[in-house]
Parts: C-alpha cells; sequence; structure tokens
C-alpha cells in the first residue's frame, strides 16, 4: 500500500490552498466526490480479495463522512469548497482518507449545542448523540452508524477536527492534540 496518501490529506487539509495541487484528490462538489467514490466501491469489488459486505459498509461510512463535509459546511466554507478523498488498497488492505477544510465539528454543533466547551466534547457529541448542526432537520445518525460498523467490522476510523482526535476499533478514543486540523481529517482502514 502507498503510505503516502495519508501525508497528501494531512497536507492538504494544513497548508493554504495555493501549495497544494491535488487535482486527483480534489471533490469540489458532492457530484464529483459521489462519483469517485462509487468508482472506488466497483474497483475495489473487482480487484481486492476484500470481503464484499466490508467494501459497501465502507463505502458508505466513506459517503456518510463525506457528504457531512458538504452538508455541514454549505455556504460557509473558510477556505475552500470540497473535500480531499483519496484511497489505497493492496489485496486485502483498504485506507481511505477525506479531509475538508470546514468549519470544524465543534463549530457546527455550537449552533444547537452551545455549551460545548472544546473540540474533545464536540467529537464525543457528534459520535454518541443524535444531534445534527443542520437542525431542525431531523438528522443525526450518520457517525453514529459509522461508529457501530467500525466496531462491528473490525476496521479502524481515525477522526480529527480542531485540537482533538478520535480513534475508533472496538472502542472510542478522544484525545487532545496540539495539531489544529480546521476542518475534518478522517482515515478509514481495514
Amino acid at each position: 500500500m502507498n503510505e503516502n496518501i495519508q501525508k497528501l490529506g494531512y497536507d492538504w487539509v494544513t497548508l493554504a490552498s495555493d501549495k497544494t495541487n491535488l487535482d486527483d484528490y480534489y471533490c469540489q462538489t458532492r457530484n464529483i466526490f459521489q462519483t469517485r467514490l462509487n468508482k472506488m466501491t466497483n474497483i475495489l469489488l473487482k480487484n481486492s480479495k476484500i470481503n464484499e459486505n466490508k467494501i459497501y459498509i465502507a463505502s458508505a461510512i466513506a459517503g456518510e463522512i463525506g457528504n457531512n463535509s458538504f452538508d455541514h459546511n454549505l455556504g460557509n466554507w473558510p477556505d475552500i469548497m470540497g473535500i480531499f478523498f483519496g484511497y489505497d488498497f493492496s489485496e486485502n488492505k483498504l485506507k481511505i482518507i477525506l479531509a475538508d477544510k470546514g468549519q470544524g465539528i465543534l463549530k457546527t454543533l455550537k449552533r444547537v449545542k452551545p455549551e460545548l466547551k472544546n473540540d474533545s466534547e464536540a467529537l464525543k457529541t457528534a459520535f454518541t448523540e443524535r444531534i445534527s448542526g443542520r437542525a431542525p432537520e431531523n438528522r443525526g445518525n450518520g457517525l453514529k452508524f459509522s461508529k457501530e460498523s467500525v466496531e462491528k467490522e473490525n476496521m479502524r476510523l481515525t477522526l480529527s477536527s480542531g485540537k482533538a482526535r478520535a480513534d475508533l476499533n472496538k472502542k472510542m478514543k478522544i484525545k487532545t492534540t496540539n495539531k489544529n486540523i480546521n476542518g475534518c481529517l478522517a482515515i478509514l482502514t481495514l
């Protein structure tokens, strides 16, 4: 596997927009992202030895995270609109990287839960409560679905936003970091 895909995603989300030229990974709109996600799923189904069910679940998790980037930053992108979406696979290993230069989870959730104090609380809330930054819309199940799927299928998901990182596998651990991610950076591995 090409471990460089993770560095490309990190560089894309942390460097100034004019310092990154990653057209192969940049999805300016949801339609571009959805097309590339579908292409990834089809390639994996045809060319990998990864269990078909796991491919569909990984695709659903990636779709949820990528679509959240578009849904929760609509009209409010502080930097460039769109997301980084890259993946790498070998016969039975897959790594998917998603990143956005959006508002981040804390700012998004503070609109509906103003008592949130920091990025760690926001990440915990996002993965454990039925809450959406798009209230009053009846939403807020996507990251809980992602968490449950990661635990059940023995995948690993790392999601960073602001100065916090959630590591999910069989359990969820949230920690404060000294690296600030303006927006979100997600790494899904199986």
